[in-house]
């Protein structure tokens, strides 16, 4: 009789999620020796190969993706009978796993992870980074409880709850003449050495609706993953992109950039947090909700 175990399950979730051992070790909370014996175990009960090692990325088999659905499924069941068993209980105890975005959680982080630990001392959040399109994907898989992103979040099983709005400003070289007399409207051609976010990421969208008139071909695409990473390369005057104004307000100032508005109505992004529908941790998200919108507007 095959026998898999729910944590053999768990680290097959995490490696299939990372395909790379030490971060699926990381994300598990193990050793990365203590990851490949569990998942070497399950390969040898099943009689296949699951997962293809060589390189820096591992490679899900043909029976690794045909299983990873279903072992997704059980361990999404798993975990709602876990919340079941909270129920009745007090909330906001125990493990939280929060989503949220990389333009987001860098500015915003610092100022909900400590007022968490002061007001719900028993809540053991746990933060996961990634692009909209992957916290949809794990909130309804039920690996995470909640996430923080830019609207509209389009998917029927989730609901959503505006907690701020950010504004949009322009990150120029602190040198180009460009700007010497903001603001910039959307319509213009300066806008066209706009740099963009790689494909997946919100503000890439948003900065593509923003400049609507402005030919997205022109645009430079550098495949950063992150607003520091571009932000950097606009310091040494290789092009413009979008900051967000949390992130003027929260983090040091930018050497070698300047920030000028945009005319109005000036482009904004809503904030919010999504969760699951039929959550077992509904009441819970909206007490995150509450918590969320008092500390964006007491940090104005």
């Amino acid at each position: 009789m095959i026998r898999m175990t729910i944590r053999q399950m768990q680290y097959f979730e995490a490696l299939a999620e990372t395909r790379h051992f030490g971060r699926a070790a990381e994300m598990a909370g193990v050793t990365q020796p203590a990851l490949s014996a569990q998942i070497a175990e399950m390969e040898e009960r099943l009689s296949c190969r699951l997962f293809e090692r060589g390189g820096r990325e591992v490679r899900l088999t043909e029976e690794a993706h045909m299983m990873r659905p279903r072992i997704e499924r059980i361990l999404a069941d798993i975990r709602d009978l876990e919340a079941e068993a909270r129920k009745g209980r007090d909330a906001m105890v125990g493990r939280f796993r929060l989503g949220i975005i990389p333009t987001v959680a860098p500015y915003f982080l610092p100022r909900i992870l400590p007022a968490l630990k002061d007001r719900f001392p028993d809540l053991q959040p746990e933060v996961r980074e990634a692009v909209t399109g992957t916290l949809v994907e794990e909130t309804m898989a039920g690996r995470l409880d909640g996430f923080i992103a830019a609207m509209p979040v389009s998917h029927p099983g989730l609901h959503s709850e505006m907690l701020f709005e950010d504004r949009f400003m322009l990150a120029v070289p602190a040198d180009d003449e460009s700007f010497v007399a903001p603001p910039v409207a959307p319509e213009s051609p300066e806008l066209e050495r706009l740099m963009l976010l790689e494909e997946g990421h919100c503000m890439r969208e948003q900065a593509l609706a923003l400049c609507g008139s402005v030919r997205p071909s022109t645009m430079a695409s550098y495949g950063a993953t992150s607003l520091a990473t571009l932000l950097q390369m606009v310091s040494h005057g290789l092009g413009l992109t979008l900051i967000p104004e949390m992130a003027l307000t929260a983090g040091p100032a930018l050497p070698g950039i300047k920030v000028v508005p945009f005319a109005e109505p000036q482009p904004v992004r809503q904030i919010c947090l999504a969760w699951r529908h039929r959550s077992l941790r509904n009441e819970e998200c909206h007490i995150l909700s509450r918590l969320l919108v008092d500390l964006a507007a007491a940090a104005g």
